[in-house]
């Protein structure tokens, strides 16, 4: 006959079934946020739309932002746009793939945009492009 003990003794137990949820859970959402993040360069402008654009490769690169009001941004940090030439032949010299955005605001001068195109194609810089978002 089992005669039962006064204190009750209770095995330790490890629900490995919670724990994979919770990770299976932390790694999802890991991936989402990843996923969604993208790294901008350039001063936040309002990019003017256009329905023949295409998604160029983003590695090696340097944005040049251009604000409505007349500023040049060379990532994110403002520049004299008579210095630009000199900080683009820098860049230029030590990367001779270097890709340039220009990343203009729809309300800045036109002028100065070409101004921005020129300079990098005296200096040889060939892979050139603006940044625009689709039309809707």
């Amino acid at each position: 006959m089992h005669i039962p003990s006064p204190t009750s003794r209770k095995h330790a137990r490890v629900e490995i079934v919670p724990l994979i949820d919770i990770m299976f859970f932390l790694l999802a959402t890991f991936v989402m946020v990843s996923l969604s993040m993208v790294k901008n360069k350039g001063v936040s402008v309002i990019l003017p739309a256009a329905s023949s654009a295409t998604d160029q490769e983003r590695h090696d690169h340097v944005v040049i932002s251009l604000s409505d009001s007349g500023g040049v941004f060379l990532d994110k940090q403002e520049i004299d746009p008579t210095a630009l030439t000199e900080h683009l032949r820098v860049l230029f010299a030590k990367n001779p793939e270097l890709r340039v955005f220009i990343n203009g605001d729809e309300n800045a001068r036109l002028g100065l945009a070409i101004s921005v195109l020129d300079d990098a194609r005296k200096l040889g810089i060939t892979k050139v492009a603006f940044q625009t978002r689709p039309k809707p």
